[in-house]
């Protein structure tokens, strides 16, 4: 049996900051990204069609593959037992092959609703030499002690 780790919420309080988390962007990252969510819009693959016909520096990371680093970087912090409730974020500007992309965030709030969850919110963003490129509020649950867990929560006892 594998050791994970289990954060539960009282090991959380508002203004705890998430260890940040640095991935340097290559075209790769870019490309398999946009493969992933099947989007085959040319800026995410061709140089050139980015360039020339986008006028922008290079392909450039789509809004699903910016979703999944986020919930990468949270499910990072939480370990197995978090449990992504919801997600919203704002693309500023793109991210590029080149780039160190840091992900990193804060604790916003904590609480337990009426079914006994836990939840954190959370405010996130990505940022490229200290420029914001996409911002993200998060609400993830968290087991309440060891022997809960988020992701047997169905139904009425599911209210992200």
């Amino acid at each position: 049996m594998s050791a994970y780790r289990l954060l539960t919420l009282d090991q959380v309080k508002e203004g705890d900051e998430l260890p940040s988390l640095t991935q340097h962007v290559t075209a790769t990252t870019v490309v398999l990204g946009a493969l992933a969510s099947r989007d085959w819009r040319p800026m995410h693959h061709d140089r050139d069609f980015a360039i020339n016909r986008n006028g922008v520096r290079d392909i450039f990371i789509n809004t699903p593959n910016n979703a999944a680093w986020f919930e990468r970087f949270v499910t990072d912090w939480t370990g197995p037992r978090g449990r992504l409730g919801r997600m919203k974020f704002r693309m500023n500007d793109s991210v590029f092959p080149g780039d160190d992309m840091v992900l990193g965030g804060r604790v916003t709030g904590t609480s337990i609703d009426a079914a006994g969850c836990g939840w954190v919110e959370l405010d996130l963003a990505v940022s490229v030499q200290g420029q914001v490129k996409t911002s993200c509020r998060a609400r993830v649950a968290l087991p309440v002690d060891a022997a809960d867990n988020p992701w047997d929560r169905h139904g009425e006892r599911w209210q992200p």
